[in-house]
């Protein structure tokens, strides 16, 4: 389930820092909690839901676990892993105290930055919030449901993003994330095998029958959307569709972003400027009766309640 060793190499000098002892879960800083520490800067979802940039952990339990290949994904794809091929794993608790513990040694070196926030230098040494979001798919990891109850006795929120294949793992989930994520990223059945790429059969219908759970979940839930510009951003009406399918609490409609390996398969012409992407996420908005409550232009990304 792990990676070779110089798969493993090539993600620690991008960032990332592996935990436990079978190399599936990994935690990486973000960019913004960065920037928080110094004061230049928040994520969107800080602005958007009060998100605390400087104490969120980014991470995954399933680092090369993905039923699809999306052009759009940022992570090298020649490693990627449809199944859990066996029952060796790391239990929640050492992933999410390794976890914990990677960040730490990650941000030591704002200790001597002298222009990093003192408040939140105390602070970043108990992140609060986890973002279940790194990389791969987090609900292969067969542990998920116990992964989140470990960060909920920790008093973490938590924000899980997950492509909608394991239709039964996320029914049955008996912890409730603090925000569910669904990723919509296609319009039609068509457009989805073409820029999700899944690598299982039925992945179009267990995308749906996930979009149909949703309203059942007792926390927040919301739909991402990724725009590609000349790839997905079509059909807004057939996206509405889908969205009042799932009735989620939130739609995030955000930007492509021409970043790590997907430039090997899209370019900067697939990435929409800002306007581009508000104007797609108004079409969507004005197709299921949304609006626009809330924008980060800098991350490209709008907000419909």
């Amino acid at each position: 389930m792990s990676f070779n060793t110089s798969q493993q190499e090539k993600l620690e000098k991008s960032g990332y820092r592996f935990v436990g002892t079978h190399g599936h879960a990994a935690v990486k800083t973000c960019h913004w909690t960065r920037q928080s520490i110094v004061d230049k800067g928040v994520c969107y979802k800080e602005k958007f839901y009060g998100i605390e940039s400087h104490r969120c952990l980014q991470m995954s339990p399933a680092v090369p676990n993905c039923q699809q290949e999306c052009e759009f994904c940022w992570r090298d794809l020649t490693y990627t892993q449809t199944e859990w091929e066996d029952d060796e794993y790391d239990d929640p608790k050492t992933i999410v105290d390794g976890a914990i513990e990677a960040q730490n040694n990650l941000l030591c070196g704002y200790y001597g930055n002298d222009k990093a926030n003192s408040k939140k230098l105390e602070e970043i040494k108990k992140p609060t919030n986890a973002a279940i979001s790194l990389a791969g798919e987090p609900t292969l990891y067969p542990k998920i449901d116990e992964l989140i109850g470990e960060f909920n006795k920790r008093d973490f929120t938590t924000f899980v993003v997950s492509n909608g294949q394991c239709v039964d793992r996320l029914r049955n989930l008996e912890n409730d994330p603090y925000q569910l994520y669904l990723s919509l990223d296609a319009p039609t059945s068509k457009i989805y095998d073409a820029v999700c790429r899944p690598r299982i059969s039925n992945a179009w219908d267990n995308l749906n029958e996930s979009l149909e759970t949703l309203s059942s979940f007792n926390s927040r839930t919301c739909i991402r959307n990724t725009c590609v510009k000349g790839r997905n951003m079509v059909n807004p009406e057939k996206y509405a569709q889908l969205i009042d399918k799932a009735n989620p609490d939130f739609v995030e409609v955000k930007a492509y972003m021409c970043v790590g390996s997907s430039r090997q398969r899209l370019t900067l012409d697939n990435m929409p400027t800002f306007d581009e992407v508000k104007d797609f996420a108004q079409k969507i908005g004005d197709n299921c009766g949304r609006e626009i409550s809330n924008e980060s232009e800098v991350s490209r990304v709008v907000l419909l309640e």
